[in-house]
C-alpha cells in the first residue's frame, strides 16, 4: 500500500517531525510505501490562484503531483500543530489547492443545491495527529474541538473516507521525554492498527 504522510511544521526539531518520522518508520516496517511530503521543507506555496479555481484548470506541475499522490494513496496520515484551533496556513493552502473536485470529490448530476459531494478518494483510512499546548478538557469544553470538526466532518467525510482517527497530543510545552516516548509508541500502534502488514 502507498501511505501519504503529510507534515506541516516549520521547525525540523519539533515533536511533529518526530511523530511523522515514527509514522513513516511504522509504515515501512509493515511493508508499505510511505510518501512523505514535508510542506515547509519543500516550500509549498499555499496560495490558490484564480487560474486554478475551475475543475478542469491546467495546474502547475507540483500541484499535479500532489493531486496524483493524494488520489493514488491507499491511506493518509496528516501531522500538524493546533494553531488557533486550525492547521497552519500552509496546510490549509494544500487543502485548497489539492483536495480538488475530480481528485477527492465530485458533485453528482442532478444535485439540487444541497452541496453534498460524492467522495472519490481511493484511501478510505485517514489518521490525523496533532500537537497542542491547550489541555484536553479546555479544548473540548471551551472550543468544541474544531480540528475534529474540520478534518472529519468538513473534509474527509465528504471525500469518501470511512475510517478516521484523530489524536491530539497535549500539553507539549510541559511534556517530559518519557511522555513523548509513550506518545510516539502510541503513534506506532495506531499506524500499525490502521495499516497492518499485509493489509
Amino acid at each position: 500500500m502507498k501511505i501519504l504522510i503529510l507534515l506541516a511544521h516549520p521547525d525540523t526539531g519539533s515533536f511533529n517531525h518526530a511523530i511523522a518520522n515514527a509514522a513513516r518508520e511504522e509504515v515501512l516496517s509493515n511493508g508499505h510505501e510511505p510518501i512523505v511530503r514535508d510542506l515547509y521543507g519543500e516550500h509549498f506555496d499555499p496560495i490558490m490562484t484564480s487560474a486554478e479555481f475551475s475543475r478542469d484548470a491546467s495546474l502547475p506541475g507540483d500541484i499535479e503531483e500532489h493531486c496524483r499522490q493524494l488520489a493514488s494513496a491507499d491511506g493518509i496520515i496528516i501531522v500538524h500543530p493546533n494553531w488557533w484551533g486550525q492547521p497552519p496556513a500552509i496546510l490549509k493552502g494544500w487543502v485548497d489547492r489539492v483536495v480538488r473536485p475530480g481528485v477527492a470529490y465530485e458533485f453528482v448530476e442532478g444535485d439540487t443545491g444541497e452541496g453534498v459531494p460524492n467522495g472519490l478518494l481511493k484511501g478510505k483510512s485517514v489518521i490525523v495527529l496533532n500537537t497542542s499546548n491547550t489541555p484536553a478538557a479546555r479544548e473540548q469544553e471551551v472550543f468544541g474541538d474544531p480540528l475534529e470538526l474540520l478534518w472529519k466532518n468538513c473534509i474527509f467525510d465528504l471525500c469518501g473516507v470511512t475510517h478516521f482517527h484523530r489524536r491530539m497530543f497535549n500539553v507539549i510545552v510541559t511534556s517530559t521525554k518519557d511522555q513523548r516516548a509513550e506518545w510516539l509508541e502510541e503513534v506506532r500502534n495506531v499506524v500499525r492498527n490502521f495499516f497492518a502488514a499485509g493489509g
